[in-house]
């Protein structure tokens, strides 16, 4: 039995398919299929149930899997953790929720980048509920994303920084109130699967405001985007940091009792990793503090 056989277990484990496995570790379906029938003549059990049209885990290869995960995590790290440098070379994952891809995640990568120069941060998008998935498959090491109203067990989270839901406007939009901005404009909302989504809905109900929805996005650039064209107006997170490639468009309060979403960062509580993980976490916090926009300024000063 060799490491290579327990990584593609691992990969069909966290994929569902042998096809998809294969490609995540760059070989054939058939040799995933020849690994499988090897590592299952080499523990003497079968991993998987080949009854159906599409081969399942069994329940002891589930638990066969739990055990390789671990494994392979330790192979992995066993030379850093010789060497001495906390793993602070070769790669790590980092997934991060799409609103961040444009200002946080960049900025905060050029810092880390500039102090570790053979770490190799690869990046994952996509909303906090795919994050989290992946997180406890082991197919992400770290996530930066919306805290979710529960987090699974095992699960840590580091807080980053909070923003403020806000309105945003053409510019031609006359009106400075937002909730009769939002009753008489179409309504271009931010996609009910992301964390954001739920708390922007929840608002909207809490207060009693009915829109008229025009389209439904995840991207915050597209929001932006159509916003910009007085297509209808949207409600998203104002940014921790400045976007110096923001188009040109009105930014107005939901009032004192606005939700805000809170960004951090989460991993698993044992994450071999800790150590670049700590140090990703000061990275966003001083992209933060080096390019926070106005409102956050006065905020942290308390004069507003």
């Amino acid at each position: 039995m060799s490491i290579r056989l327990l990584k593609t277990l691992v990969a069909v484990a966290d994929h569902k398919t042998f096809s998809a496995a294969a490609d995540a570790v760059f070989i054939t379906h058939a040799a995933v299929s020849q690994q499988m029938r090897t590592l299952e003549a080499d523990l003497g059990i079968s991993l998987f149930d080949r009854s159906r049209r599409t081969p399942e885990l069994t329940p002891l290869g589930r638990a066969v899997v739990a055990r390789a995960r671990k494994l392979v995590e330790d192979y992995d790290t066993l030379v850093p953790s010789v060497l001495g440098d906390d793993g602070f070379s070769g790669e790590i994952v980092l997934g991060a929720v799409p609103t961040t891809l444009t200002g946080l995640t960049p900025l905060s990568m050029s810092i880390l980048r500039a102090k570790y120069t053979d770490l190799r941060v690869r990046i994952h998008p996509a909303l906090t509920g795919v994050l989290l998935s992946g997180l406890e498959r082991g197919t992400l090491d770290v996530g930066l994303l919306s805290k979710p109203f529960l987090l699974p067990a095992g699960m840590a989270f580091l807080h980053v920084a909070e923003e403020p839901l806000s309105l945003i406007a053409a510019p031609e939009v006359a009106l400075d109130d937002p909730v009769k901005i939002l009753e008489t404009n179409p309504f271009i909302r931010f996609n009910r699967d992301a964390v954001v989504g739920t708390m922007i809905e929840t608002w909207l109900q809490e207060k009693g405001i009915r829109v008229s929805e025009t389209m439904e996005l995840e991207n915050l650039e597209a929001i932006s985007s159509m916003v910009h064209a007085n297509l209808g107006v949207s409600i998203v997170p104002t940014s921790c940091v400045v976007n110096r490639y923001a188009l040109p468009l009105k930014h107005i309060p939901l009032g004192d009792d606005a939700p805000s979403r809170i960004l951090g960062l989460a991993h698993r509580k044992e994450h071999p990793k800790l150590r670049v993980i700590e140090e990703i976490h000061k990275a966003l916090l001083a992209a933060i503090a080096k390019n926070a926009p106005m409102w956050q300024a006065l905020n942290e000063d308390g004069t507003t």
